[in-house]
């Protein structure tokens, strides 16, 4: 905190310290250079973000204490000036953007109610919006958590929701079906080509599943071909798991990993064993329909016998931005609102969960390129099913143990929640739909998450 308020005052001496004219014309025209070419008219935009950037440290601070919008009816004021600046930073209108953002950051907070905290987080995303990367505001605003800090964010969110879970242990059960349907003929060896292995969370409940079905005389093999972002990810995540896997005897199991865009070329295949493809959260990471395709094309040339899909319901075009920003904006008031029913207000968890993880997805998402080719493909899914159908797969019906685990996992996660939603406790829901081929995840009528199950035709 205190290197950045040194930084801040290095900038302001900048500002406001333009003695000499020659110097002051050159420097003016440095500074300008940082913001959007199309602002760089605008007198006095230095001083303005500055002042801006001096009410966000603020916001920042942890003892910050503010009245909860929600209960001097301002929430809905405060959702209506945050789509003001956003068209206003859409259409390059700086000096509109700035002052709203200037009113922003006087009313949100990042230990106030759900409606403070996630426009908070908006409101940094269009600020970074309004700057290029070479700005020191911009590097200040965007600034990513270290590796751990996002890996404890991840943990946490992970073991006080059902979101993570929920997408987890749908795709397992499904995993598992599959296996005990080939059972007689596939030499109880299942091999899981998982296209996003990322921190391998997935899995230790899937050891232990089928550690219950087997036993030291009749073992079961186990082989999982990860894909990561990098191999120090890999190689993590390979010790995590084989570590967890010494634990069950009757449980043989190996970690092949190969890093992200490898060619699935010369990958090794057990005579019969039941083939899985897990493709949980990843399709939307592919900003390229043409990449969407060649994975679908690469899944179906393994002829697996189930392809897990679980994906965030959403419909955020690439090429719009403010239909992503309000897609969004409706999607992360509920993760939000749904952290309520999970952590207290005054959680430390809490708050590093939004910092890190929550907050980093939110400006992640708002400048993701000015020309919109690097975002995630969130879509709805509707058309994930047209794109699966047109690759050669088909939707199967999920079971109802499916659906029985993802209502018990939700009994469990609101034991102990007090805020009662239509009558019931929580606000958390699951839905079936399509005819019982998919099961949502949802935060009250609002759908977060949909997993689905296909096979090849």
């Amino acid at each position: 905190m205190e290197d950045q308020q040194e930084q801040l005052l290095n900038l302001s001496l900048a500002v406001v310290t333009d003695s000499d004219s020659n110097a002051s014309i050159s420097r003016k025209r440095k500074r300008r250079s940082t913001l959007t070419p199309s602002n760089s008219n605008h007198e006095g935009c230095e001083g303005k973000i500055f002042r801006l950037l001096q009410m966000r440290e603020h916001v920042i601070k942890l003892d910050q204490k503010r009245k909860g919008v929600d209960e001097d009816g301002k929430g809905l004021h405060l959702i209506h000036l945050l789509l003001i600046t956003a068209t206003a930073v859409d259409q390059n209108n700086l000096g509109s953007a700035l002052d709203s953002l200037t009113e922003l950051y006087q009313s949100v907070s990042l230990n106030g109610d759900s409606v403070q905290r996630v426009v908070a987080y908006f409101a940094d995303g269009l600020s970074a919006r309004l700057l290029t990367r070479k700005s020191p505001f911009y590097e200040m605003i965007i600034k990513e958590p270290t590796t751990e800090e996002e890996f404890l964010a991840f943990t946490n969110l992970y073991r006080v929701s059902p979101y993570y879970q929920f997408a987890h242990f749908t795709a397992n059960q499904v995993i598992i079906e599959a296996f005990e349907k080939e059972e007689e003929n596939n030499n109880r060896a299942l091999h899981i080509v998982d296209f996003d292995v990322s921190y391998g969370f997935q899995w230790p409940s899937l050891m232990q599943s089928l550690s219950e079905k087997a036993n030291t005389a009749n073992r079961i093999s186990l082989r999982i071909t990860g894909f990561g972002k990098s191999l120090d990810e890999l190689q993590e995540t390979e010790t995590r798991l084989v570590s967890f896997s010494k634990g069950f005897r009757n449980l043989v199991f190996e970690f092949q990993g190969l890093l992200r865009g490898s060619k699935l070329i010369n990958l090794r295949k057990k005579k019969n064993e039941t083939v899985a493809v897990n493709l949980v959260f990843h399709l939307n990471t592919l900003n390229d329909c043409l990449k969407v395709s060649d994975t679908l094309k690469s899944a179906h040339s393994l002829s697996p016998s189930i392809v897990v899909l679980v994906e965030q319901e959403g419909s955020r075009s690439p090429r719009n931005f403010l239909s992503r920003f309000m897609e969004s904006l409706h999607y992360f008031a509920a993760m939000f609102d749904s952290l309520d029913d999970c952590l207290p207000l005054d959680s430390s968890e809490r708050l590093k969960i939004e910092k890190n993880h929550l907050g980093k997805e939110i400006k992640s998402m708002l400048n993701c390129g000015r020309d919109e080719s690097n975002c995630a493909r969130y879509e709805k899914m509707g058309r994930w099913k047209e794109r699966m159908e047109s690759n050669g797969f088909s939707g199967i019906q999920l079971s109802s143990k499916c659906l029985m685990q993802a209502k018990l996992l939700l009994k469990i996660r609101t034991h102990s929640c007090s805020r009662q939603f239509d009558g019931e406790k929580g606000g958390f829901r699951v839905f079936e739909k399509d005819d019982g081929r998919t099961i949502s995840l949802g935060w009250q009528d609002r759908c977060l998450l949909t997993a689905s199950a296909w096979c090849c035709l």
